[in-house]
């Protein structure tokens, strides 16, 4: 497994890096703080007219296009095929696809994954959100994660390393307790989002499949020197089918690809603790 890779895991160095430069200009860009944002709010770049009516002209074409799918939908059909599992439309690379998500879980984990090229891919996305998550940062919860999707050699070989890296230091400059708890009134939030997977190689037993994600972590808290901030990865995933599931055997994850960041004005901390308390994740599924 791979630590540290921006997302925080296990780095025991800085995370001054997380969001370099977007779009390889070299440029430099001030924004200046808007009144009472705090250290969550404020950087909040002001939008221009024609920014705007983009935004206008795209939302009425997408309604448009909404209104036209709806009219065209078939008629009981359709209903058939969906109950059978069968889809006979036609589909784009960004649309979901393939099986249904698995309905098992080990310890808590998603498990039971088809033993197909989109079983290894919805694995590798819920194995990149249980090892981005929260429970890394205890120790009990760390081994079972690991013990559960990883292959036992694999597992083995982690354990104390990882151990290692998630050190009462490391927990200390993450802004937690040495059992990896935050300071009464602040949540800590550690989360990844998977946007999409593609199979690098399938040989049947074994693959590779790398997985495009958002994280997020940080310090969520009145006093928070290290509020919650994003950042794109790809993890990739070298798996392998033992004992009926797909088990991770090793893996790396490299920056990027990142989007340009939007105009969105970052919200306050009791925003973010509240989202992270509200929202759920999900069991994904290619």
């Amino acid at each position: 497994m791979s630590l540290g890779d921006d997302q925080g895991y296990g780095d025991t160095g800085s995370r001054a890096d997380d969001h370099g430069t977007y779009g390889g200009t070299g440029q430099t860009r001030t924004r200046l703080p808007e009144q009472g944002g705090g250290v969550y709010g404020g950087a909040r770049r002001g939008r221009q007219s024609s920014s705007r009516s983009l935004v206008t002209v795209v939302g009425v074409v997408v309604l448009l296009i909404a209104a036209i799918a709806f009219a065209n939908r078939g008629d009981g059909d359709s209903t058939d095929d969906a109950a059978s599992g069968n889809d006979n439309t036609e589909t784009s690379a960004t649309a979901p696809s393939g099986e249904r998500p698995v309905r098992a879980k080990t310890a808590g984990i998603p498990s039971g994954f088809a033993h197909s090229e989109q079983g290894v891919e919805s694995a590798a996305a819920n194995y990149a959100v249980v090892l981005g998550s929260t429970g890394m940062f205890k120790k009990d919860s760390r081994h079972t994660i690991v013990d559960t999707v990883y292959t036992s050699a694999a597992a083995d070989k982690l354990e104390a390393p990882l151990d290692e890296a998630y050190s009462e230091g490391f927990l200390s400059r993450m802004g937690l307790d040495a059992d990896g708890n935050p300071p009464e009134g602040s949540t800590f939030v550690s989360r990844v989002i998977p946007v999409g997977t593609k199979v690098q190689d399938y040989g049947g037993s074994t693959a590779k499949v790398a997985v495009w994600y958002m994280g997020l972590i940080g310090m969520s808290g009145q006093n928070s020197t290290d509020p919650v901030t994003s950042s794109w990865k790809t993890w990739t995933f070298d798996l392998q089918w033992s004992n009926g599931d797909w088990k991770i055997v090793k893996d790396t994850q490299t920056d990027g690809p990142a989007p340009v960041p939007g105009d969105d004005k970052a919200a306050t901390s009791d925003e973010i603790s509240k989202a992270v308390e509200e929202y759920g994740g999900f069991t994904y599924a290619r």
